[in-house]
C-alpha cells in the first residue's frame, strides 16, 4: 500500500490505470465498530445521508504522466469515518471534476444543498467514484464526470468538447482528477438551465449554479482545492501541456 505522487502540483495525465480490487479495504475491515458509531452521529446531524457504496484508495502513484492505483468498494459510512481523520495510513480519496467552461470562457460550478455533507460548499459538480464507474475493473473517469454532472445539474456533457488530456492535483485532503469540458452556450444560459433543473427536483443535491468569471472571482464557500484549478484555467494554461504546473 503506497501513495507516491507529487503534492500541490497540477500534473498532466495521459493515462489513468486505477483498478477496483474485489477484496475489502483494510480500513473498513479493521474499524467496524468505529465506523458504526460515527455513522450514528453523522445521521443524527443529517438524517438524509445514505449509506451507499463508494470507493477508497489503498494505493496511488504517478510516473511518466500516468496515474496508477488500487481501490476498494466501501460503504459511505466508512468513507465518512476516514474523512474525519484523513491522516490514516493506507487510505486516500480520489475524485473527478468536469471543469465546465462556458462559451464566454467563464467557469460554471455549483453550491451544494443544505442537507448534504458539504452544505454550502462550492466546487465543480462531482461525486466519489462508485463501482458503476468501472469497466472490467478499470475506472472510467469521464463516465463518472458525465454521470455526476447530469445527476446534479441536468446538463448532458456527452456532446461537449473535451480537453485533450486529464490533469490531477493531489493534496493532503485527496486527489482530484480534472478535465476541461467546453460548451458553446454562455455561462448565463448554462446557469439558467441548471437553475431550472434544480427547481424541478424534489430534493436536489445542489443549491444552484455559481459562475466564476476570472481568477479573482472567488466566491465564499469555495472548497480549498478549487482556487488552484481556477487560477490554472484563467492563466490560459495550454490544455495539451506536458509540463507539471507548480502552485504559488
Amino acid at each position: 500500500m503506497s501513495f507516491d505522487l507529487p503534492r500541490n502540483v497540477i500534473l498532466p495525465v495521459d493515462a489513468i490505470d486505477v483498478r477496483l480490487d474485489p477484496g475489502p479495504h483494510p480500513f473498513e475491515r479493521d474499524n467496524a465498530e468505529a465506523i458504526a458509531a460515527n455513522w450514528r452521529r453523522e445521521t443524527a446531524a443529517k438524517p438524509a445521508l445514505f449509506d451507499g457504496t463508494v470507493v477508497l484508495l489503498s494505493a496511488l502513484s504517478y510516473r511518466d504522466n500516468r496515474l496508477v492505483g488500487r481501490c476498494h468498494a466501501v460503504r459511505y459510512s466508512t468513507f465518512m469515518l476516514w474523512r474525519g481523520n484523513r491522516q490514516v495510513a493506507g487510505a486516500e480519496h480520489a475524485y473527478a471534476h468536469a471543469m465546465l467552461v462556458a462559451g464566454d470562457n467563464a467557469l460554471v460550478a455549483i453550491r451544494m444543498a443544505p442537507h448534504t455533507v458539504n452544505a454550502g460548499r462550492i466546487y465543480f459538480a462531482a461525486g466519489s467514484f462508485e463501482p458503476t464507474d468501472f469497466r472490467d475493473g478499470l475506472v472510467d473517469v469521464d463516465f463518472n464526470m458525465i454521470r455526476e454532472v447530469r445527476e446534479e445539474t441536468g446538463l448532458d456533457l456527452s456532446g461537449a468538447t473535451r480537453g485533450k488530456r486529464h490533469y490531477a492535483l493531489s493534496t493532503a485532503s485527496g486527489t482530484v482528477i480534472f478535465r476541461r469540458y467546453r460548451e458553446t452556450a454562455s455561462a448565463h444560459d448554462l446557469a439558467q438551465r441548471i437553475s431550472s433543473f434544480v427547481a424541478a427536483e424534489s430534493e436536489p443535491e445542489i443549491e444552484g449554479p455559481v459562475i466564476i468569471r476570472n481568477a479573482a472571482d472567488l466566491p465564499d464557500g469555495l472548497m480549498p482545492h478549487m482556487r488552484p484549478l481556477i487560477e490554472w484555467h484563467f492563466a490560459g494554461k495550454d490544455s495539451d501541456s506536458n509540463v507539471a504546473t507548480c502552485l504559488q
